[in-house]
C-alpha cells in the first residue's frame, strides 16, 4: 500500500472517529435520561399514560443497543489507526493476503479479507 493510500485511510478513519465520538455523546445523554422524564425539561417525572412509560423503556433500549454497537465500532476505528501506525493496516489478521481496496472503501476499519469475515460470520453463527 503506497504512503498516500494509507494517508487516505488514516483521514477517513480519523473523520470516522471523530463523528463517532459525537454520536456517542448524543446516544449516552438519550440512553441515561431517567425513564419517564419530560424530554424538554419538564417537572413531571410520571408519564401521562402507561403506553408512555412503555415507549420511553422501548426508546432507552434502542439507545443502549445503538451505544453499544457505535462503541464497538469505535473502538475498531482506534484499532485500525493502530495497525496503521503499526504497518499492518490493508493486511487480513487471519490469512495476512491484502484486503481488497473496494472492501477497505467499504468499512475502512476492517481487520479481515472477505472470505476470512465470511468465515468468522459462520463460525460464530454455529454456536
Amino acid at each position: 500500500m503506497t504512503e498516500a493510500e494509507i494517508s487516505h485511510y488514516r483521514r477517513r478513519l480519523l473523520a470516522l472517529k471523530k463523528r463517532l465520538g459525537g454520536d456517542l455523546s448524543e446516544l449516552e445523554q438519550e440512553a441515561l435520561r431517567p425513564v419517564g422524564a419530560d424530554p424538554s425539561g419538564g417537572l413531571s417525572e410520571v408519564p401521562v399514560h402507561p403506553a408512555d412509560l412503555a415507549a420511553d423503556l422501548y426508546d432507552e433500549e434502542v439507545s443502549l443497543d445503538l451505544l453499544a454497537n457505535e462503541s464497538q465500532i469505535l473502538a475498531e476505528v482506534i484499532d485500525a489507526l493502530g495497525r496503521i501506525d503499526q504497518g499492518t493496516f490493508g493486511r487480513c489478521a487471519n490469512c495476512k493476503q491484502e484486503i481488497p481496496r473496494e472492501r477497505l472503501e467499504a468499512v475502512p476499519y476492517t481487520r479481515y479479507c472477505l472470505v476470512c469475515a465470511d468465515r468468522r460470520g459462520k463460525a460464530t453463527n454455529r454456536r
